[in-house]
This record gives C-alpha cells, sequence and structure tokens, in this order.
C-alpha cells in the first residue's frame, strides 16, 4: 500500500499517455495454471498485521477472517510476513514465528484459500520505525533521515531510506542473507498445499541519482538492481522449492501508468505482481473518470507481461475512501479492466472496519465493495475463449475450449453469497452446485459455454 507524494504525482502525471482503448490482447499474455493444467483465476484480499511483533506477531489475523472471505467467494489471500520477525538476529530464525506461519496456512487449506506468501516492508524496515528490513541489514552511511507523519510514502525519498536500498542490492553480505531467508522461508512451507508461491518484496524503491526524474530512476532501478534481485532469490527458492510460483513485483511508480523496467527472470514460474493504486485516491480523494488513469494503468502495466510472456496478478488496490460519488464507476471499471488482462488481485485489505477495510465491524461489505464479490471461474480445464461478469445484467459468462481426453475434465467455479442459476451447454453438464461454488463437466474437446445469472 501506498500514498504517493505530491512531488512524485506531478512527476508521473506529465508522463502519462493521452486516453486510448487497449487492443485487445488476446492470447498474449499467459494465463496462471495449476498442477493439472488448469487455467486459474485468483481473487482474494491481502491479510496483514503491522501492529504486533515478537510474541504477539500474526496475532491480529484470525481463523475467522479466512472463513469470512472463502463465504464471500474469494479463494486466494496475500499473506504478509516480515523478515525482521522471521530473522530478528543475523542467523537466528525463529521457529515460534513460523509456527504461526503455518497456523494461518492451515486455516487456509482447511478453506481451500490459495496463499501467497509476501515478504513485506513499508519505508525498508525497523530502523526507520516500519516494518521488514531488519535493523542489523539496514545501513545508511550516515546520511539523514526524517519523518512525515502526514505522507509516509514520501519517507522513501529521504537519502538513510533509499541509501539502505541500495545497500541491500549491492551488499554482497546482504545479498546472502536475503537469499538465505528466502530458502528458510520456502523449505519449511514449499509442500504445504495452500502455499501458492512467494512474492519476493513488496513495492520495492531505490536510490535516485542527481539530474533523475522518478520514471527514469525508477526504469534504472528495476533494469539494473531488482531484476539481478529477483535472479538471485529465484534461485534460492528453487534450490527447496521447484514448483511454488514467484510473484515479481516493480516499483510502485507503474501505478501512475508508467511502464516497468524490469528485465527477463530467469524461471519458467514468474508471475508479474504490480500494484494497482492512483495517487489522487490514494490520498483519499474521489475517482475522476474524465482522467483516463484505468485506461493508461492497463496500457502500461501489460507491455511486460506481453514482452516476457508471464501472467499477471495484481498484488494490491484499492482505494481509502470507498464512498465518494464516483466510487461506484471506479470500482465497475476497474474490475472490468482487471478481468482482461489478470489471472486474479488481491485487494487492500481484509479488515474489520474503516479505511482500506474491506467489511465493516460486522462483516458486511463496506460501501461499493460488494462490487469485488463476482461469479468467476477458480479453475477451468480447458482453455479460456472469453470470461466476463456484466454487472449491470448480474450475468457472467464462461466460454471454454475443454482439454484433451488426457487433460482434467472438471471446472471450478466461484459464487457470491446470493442465488445463483448455473447452466452449461456443448458438451458439458452442471455436476454440482453448493455452498458458494459450483463444478462442471466437460466431455473433451467440447466447445463450453457456461451462464451464470443472478436468481
Amino acid at each position: 500500500m501506498l500514498r504517493t507524494t505530491l512531488a512524485a504525482t506531478a512527476v508521473v502525471a506529465a508522463l502519462l499517455a493521452p486516453t486510448a482503448a487497449r487492443a485487445d490482447t488476446g492470447d498474449a499474455i499467459p494465463a496462471l495454471t495449476d498442477a493439472k493444467g488448469r487455467t486459474l483465476q485468483l481473487r482474494g484480499w491481502n491479510l496483514a498485521d503491522k501492529s504486533h511483533r515478537g510474541e504477539q506477531a500474526l496475532s491480529g489475523i484470525t481463523e475467522k477472517s479466512i472463513r469470512d472471505m472463502r463465504a464471500k467467494g474469494f479463494n486466494t489471500a496475500r499473506l504478509l510476513f516480515f523478515w525482521d520477525d522471521l530473522e530478528p538476529r543475523p542467523g537466528q530464525y525463529s521457529q515460534d514465528y513460523l509456527r504461526k506461519i503455518e497456523r494461518i496456512l492451515d486455516w487456509a487449506r482447511k478453506y481451500d484459500v490459495k496463499v501467497v506468501l509476501d515478504a513485506h516492508q513499508d519505508v525498508f524496515g525497523p530502523a526507520f520505525d516500519s516494518r521488514g528490513v531488519p535493523a542489523w541489514a539496514t545501513r545508511t552511511d550516515g546520511l539523514p533521515f526524517t519523518h512525515h507523519p502526514d505522507d509516509w510514502f514520501s519517507e522513501y525519498f529521504e537519502p538513510a531510506v533509499q541509501r539502505a536500498f541500495t545497500h541491500l542490492y549491492e551488499d554482497e553480505d546482504l545479498r546472502r542473507a536475503q537469499a538465505r531467508m528466502w530458502r528458510v522461508l520456502a523449505d519449511r512451507f514449499e509442500d504445504h498445499p495452500a502455499v501458492l508461491g512467494y512474492d519476493l518484496i513488496n513495492e520495492p524503491m531505490g536510490e535516485m541519482r542527481e539530474g533523475e526524474d522518478l520514471a527514469t530512476a525508477a526504469r534504472r532501478i528495476e533494469r539494473d538492481q531488482i531484476t539481478p534481485m529477483y535472479n538471485r532469490l529465484a534461485d534460492a527458492v528453487r534450490s527447496v522449492d521447484k514448483d511454488g510460483w514467484l510473484f515479481v513485483e516493480p516499483t510502485p511508480i507503474v501505478g501512475e501508468g508508467v511502464p516497468t523496467g524490469l528485465g527477463r527472470i530467469d524461471d519458467p514460474k514468474v508471475v508479474y505482481a504490480p500494484h494497482f493504486y492512483n495517487s489522487t485516491m490514494e490520498a483519499g480523494g474521489d475517482y475522476d473518470p474524465a482522467a483516463g488513469w484505468v485506461e493508461n494503468y492497463e496500457a502500461a502495466v501489460t507491455l511486460y507481461p506481453k514482452e516476457y510472456k508471464v501472467p499477471v496478478v495484481v498484488g494490491e488496490w484499492g482505494p481509502l475512501n470507498n464512498s465518494l460519488p464516483h466510487m461506484n464507476r471506479f470500482y465497475r471499471e476497474a474490475m472490468a479492466s482487471l478481468g482482461r488482462y489478470s489471472s486474479g488481485w488481491t485487494g487492500w485489505e481484509w479488515c474489520y472496519g474503516g479505511g482500506y477495510c474491506a467489511v465493516d465491524g460486522t462483516g458486511a461489505f463496506r460501501t461499493n465493495k460488494e462490487l469485488t464479490a463476482e461469479p468467476y471461474a477458480e479453475a477451468v480445464a480447458g482453455r479460456v475463449r472469453s470470461a466476463a461478469y456484466d454487472s449491470s445484467t448480474g450475468v457472467y459468462r464462461l466460454s471454454y475450449d475443454a482439454a484433451g481426453r488426457r487433460g482434467p475434465r472438471v471446472t471450478e467455479l466461484s459464487l457470491p453469497p446470493g442465488d445463483w442459476r448455473v447452466t452449461a451447454r456443448g458438451g458439458a453438464l452442471v455436476l454440482r452446485k453448493d455452498r458458494g461454488r459450483a463444478w462442471i463437466l466437460a466431455a473433451p474437446d467440447a466447445r463450453v459455454t457456461v451462464t451464470v445469472t443472478r436468481g
């Protein structure tokens, strides 16, 4: 989650291209798949507990959260963990913290929720009164740091924070420590059935050089420092886990429609995982439909997965104030956009209250958040031709070419709370519909059409 500074906003806003409709990507962006070869769609929320540490770490995440998410139709959680909790002293890994993570993963398995383990950092780590990289792995060369309590994201531009990122990327001993941390975590959880993959670092940033604007600096940092880091961490994870998906993020600057400078990650199971935030809405403002932000973001963010042929899962998104006049339109347009190019998303965040929370204290969706709960195909046994939900009519349509005789047979649908009618045509039938799920059985190589209609 970020809140962009006004200065940063001015720089990137000037770089935005005129609003233009994105051409249909067709099959250019691959889909996320499971071990059976089924096409996956992830829909869910971030699970975060930034308030508790030590013995109380992760105590803010409960079984109720995962049960309630699944009951509303969501099948994925992006679970935040912090390196400073996992390795409070060099080489000393907290077994208690690993057990706490495992307890949450066990709940996710119980409710059939997939989990992405996210190595989270905000403003680098505890050396700057935040969370993430341990203080013992933070080097600032004595450069200054000033808190900005009214705009925490601007702290990323403090000299000490920027230099700390440079040392993390460039110092050999810190590189080894970061890779070792990931080996420990992946080795512990590589066999856990709830674990889908690993988000290698949240919202990486870096050090600007004199004369660079923000977009130019971001592209250089992504190309020259973050890409090599991801390749190092991919090697570390693969030394113990051959199967988990690796989620890689650009800098948060992509949220303003600036294409990433990330290069190729040399691994067969990479997911591009940008965040989808707008500076105005992050500051509590309303959505401006005329500004073309959604269109510009979609045009920019799809360039990388098209070039490198990797699926897209948006790791964080969602405005601060959901009840402003244009927010209903924002959610409808955002959901339609995400459905065009991504293999899913995890919103910020699943909690019970105000602000960014998905639901209120009673567990009811907060204003306009109910628009995130749509029918969708969790796993398609074949090649998806089209899939879309029309929020105005309450109709979801899925068309797919079923797998051949040796492929998987059953497609799984997720249905949000309510009365939904499911029909299947083209050599397919509805096997079962129960508790917000439906299962479709198709003949080999059939061209199937599934329609889900609100009752």
